[in-house]
């Protein structure tokens, strides 16, 4: 969208103009910096940050002050996109009135312009309360991986009819809710365009086929940095890890022959005040 700042209503924009969304997510500056300069319409400091950045096995261990502290690094160096702060686990799931304070310090100490949180149509009354709060929302459908226990594990959703219906159930009870954009997270490709076609607002697709209004991919997963699994649904486009580990490896050789620092790596001191100093040694 330019340079200018992304906002909301330029989100809505684009599934009327039929423009496809281009989402990607950051965890700190450095990808913050990369990510806007790529020109993506929407960054998401999500919470697999548990699993990406923090070694862990999923992404409910991660708290609110993980996040709030990701999202302020983000925030500093991606000034162009929509940036979106993902709510963790429990920050919303116990009442209507933690879930906005938890949203609101997103925003005000993170410094993000929106949040996302998962659920349908359980959580499309939090929602509602959160936006009516002046918080932008963005939902999260098919796959929530913060209860992907309950999912049976990180699979596939919608695969018979009934559980089709219902993602379409969840993603029409939150554009009532007033989100203003939907993630919908590993579904069958042909029920990704039938969820995008029952709503207004845009659907980001994260392993959805081709049909819906946007796509979302994991920063580390699009450059290969990330090698414990690689989903179904990503697209490798290149492997730093492998680039980076050989510079590593070559700069562990050189320090270990003595070849690194060299002299265009070192500075110099005038040879009379060394000199001088070897004679004020010998003293």
């Amino acid at each position: 969208m330019g340079n200018t700042k992304v906002s909301v209503l330029d989100v809505k924009q684009a599934k009327e103009e039929g423009r496809k969304l281009t989402m990607l997510t950051a965890y700190d500056y450095p990808l913050g910096l990369m990510a806007a300069e790529s020109g993506v319409d929407i960054v998401l400091v999500g919470d697999s940050l548990g699993m990406v950045v923090m070694g862990l096995n999923g992404t409910v261990e991660v708290t609110m002050e993980d996040m709030i502290h990701h999202i302020k690094a983000v925030v500093r160096g991606c000034q162009g996109p929509l940036i979106v702060g993902d709510m963790p686990f429990m920050s919303y799931n116990t009442s209507i009135r933690e879930a906005i304070i938890n949203a609101g310090r997103l925003m005000k100490e993170g410094g993000c312009d929106v949040v996302k949180l998962e659920g349908g149509v359980d959580f499309a009354a939090t929602i509602a309360a959160i936006v009516k709060a002046g918080i932008p929302v963005q939902g999260h459908i098919g796959l929530t991986p913060q209860t992907a226990s309950a999912l049976g594990g990180f699979k596939m959703q919608g695969k018979d009819a009934a559980a089709a219906k219902q993602i379409i159930d969840d993603a029409r009870a939150l554009e009532d809710a007033g989100v203003f954009s939907m993630i919908l997270e590993a579904v069958p490709a042909p029920l990704g365009k039938l969820v995008a076609e029952a709503v207004k607002v845009p659907v980001i697709g994260i392993g959805a086929g081709p049909d819906v209004d946007g796509q979302v991919l994991v920063f580390h997963d699009v450059v290969g940095l990330f090698d414990r699994f690689v989903p179904k649904f990503v697209k490798q486009y290149t492997n730093v890890r492998k680039i980076i580990i050989a510079a590593l490896k070559e700069y562990n050789q050189d320090v270990a022959e003595g070849t690194f620092p060299g002299p265009e790596h070192s500075f110099k001191m005038p040879d009379e005040a060394l000199e001088q100093l070897k004679e004020m040694i010998k003293k």
